[in-house]
């Protein structure tokens, strides 16, 4: 798994491809908190990141599919999983070493943004007046929701050869699973009935709940069950490649 690891983490930061979604993601997340009326702290007249934790999910939505849309495609079209196959390796260590770079990757996207924090920790008045349970848990709800998309986004890579297929059935998956639940629960049919439970089906439910800055062992379950379902039909897929 180490091997699979390392050979992930050099591929992506040894392409021009690998800086330029880092520098993507800083630089939409930059604008949005520093720049753009609607959003930049500066006019908010209080100390917060609300504009970066509104708008990151969006830019994770295209960032992490970008990230992992060549996981499995890539080796698949070239042929070079076959040769890994061959190596003492089982599935899951290669899922694991994929999905752990991914992981690492979205982290080296957010630690950046901790200057935000500290920038706007020290504009406050007095500085420090700025809620940071508050921000350390929605930082935990980008974690989880990045390795929730990670997982979907491995998923899609391995169901196909073609990168930019991959790509965009990620993005629908991580829209799909972030919005569509809760803007189901508001249909008419499912008003002052069930509509709470289709709304908890979804990541936007949760990841409300853990930006609160309350940690819920609920919404940890659920995202740390909707990882496994991912990667779980990942090896799925993988399996079945060998009986075709």
């Amino acid at each position: 798994m180490i091997a699979v690891y390392l050979k992930e983490i050099n591929a992506f930061f040894s392409s021009l491809t690998g800086y330029l979604v880092l520098s993507v993601f800083l630089l939409l997340t930059g604008l949005f908190v520093w720049i753009f009326p609607d959003t930049s702290v500066l006019n908010y007249g209080f100390a917060t990141l609300e504009g970066l934790f509104m708008t990151a999910p969006w830019v994770f939505m295209f960032l992490i599919p970008a990230i992992t849309m060549r996981s499995f495609s890539e080796e698949l079209q070239s042929g070079t999983y076959e040769l890994l196959s061959t190596r003492p390796l089982t599935e899951t260590a290669i899922i694991a070493g994929k999905y752990m770079a991914a992981l690492t990757l979205i982290l080296f996207a957010l630690l950046p943004t901790l200057i935000y924090f500290f920038s706007v920790y020290r504009l406050g008045s007095p500085p420090g007046n700025i809620d940071t349970g508050g921000s350390l848990g929605s930082y935990l709800g980008l974690l989880l929701l990045g390795a929730a998309f990670a997982a979907i986004g491995i998923f899609s890579s391995a169901v196909t050869r073609n990168q930019i297929v991959a790509f965009l059935l990620a993005v629908f998956l991580c829209f799909f699973f972030f919005m569509a639940f809760d803007f189901l629960s508001r249909l008419d049919i499912f008003y002052a009935k069930t509509d709470d439970l289709i709304e908890t089906l979804g990541i936007y439910a949760h990841y409300n709940s853990v930006s609160r800055g309350v940690v819920d062992t609920r919404d940890l379950l659920y995202f740390f069950s909707l990882d496994i379902f991912f990667l779980w039909l990942t090896y799925l897929v993988l399996q079945s490649r060998k009986w075709t």
